[in-house]
């Protein structure tokens, strides 16, 4: 797609985007979101930055590869359930930090995030096909 508008717009729009989808994350677990929805939004914010300047230019933008981002939210949400294992709790029990901030069921929604992230966008370079593996 060679549209100037697009090119021009493109990276307005996917930072809007990727604002929002971490909006979305962050209030998941009191009103509809969390991890799965923002990883999906996010991932189409890089569908648009691909289909504006290339799958290449997505590859530079990730700075590491898509099935890495996707490893290291398995490794997120592993962690989060070790937590609980630690304490002598049953696997992916919910613990917080002192005045409920954070817990670790916001950890395995960044997570979930990273690995949705991560493997959708994978899977869209693997359809843009510019000759690189995804």
């Amino acid at each position: 797609m060679n549209s100037l508008i697009l090119r021009t717009a493109a990276p307005l729009i996917v930072t809007v985007m990727v604002l929002f989808s971490i909006v979305v994350l962050l209030r998941g677990h009191n009103q509809p979101g969390g991890g799965f929805i923002g990883g999906l939004i996010a991932a189409a914010a890089m569908a648009v930055y691909g289909m504006s300047h290339g799958a290449a230019a997505v590859r530079r933008l990730l700075r590491i590869d898509a099935l890495g981002w996707a490893g290291a939210g398995l490794l997120v949400a592993i962690a989060s359930g070790l937590v609980s294992i630690v304490t002598g709790d049953p696997f992916l029990t919910g613990h917080w930090l002192p005045g409920y901030l954070f817990g670790t069921p916001g950890l395995f929604d960044i997570g979930v995030y990273l690995i949705v992230f991560g493997a959708m966008t994978a899977v869209l370079l693997a359809l843009e096909g510019d000759g690189a593996e995804a």
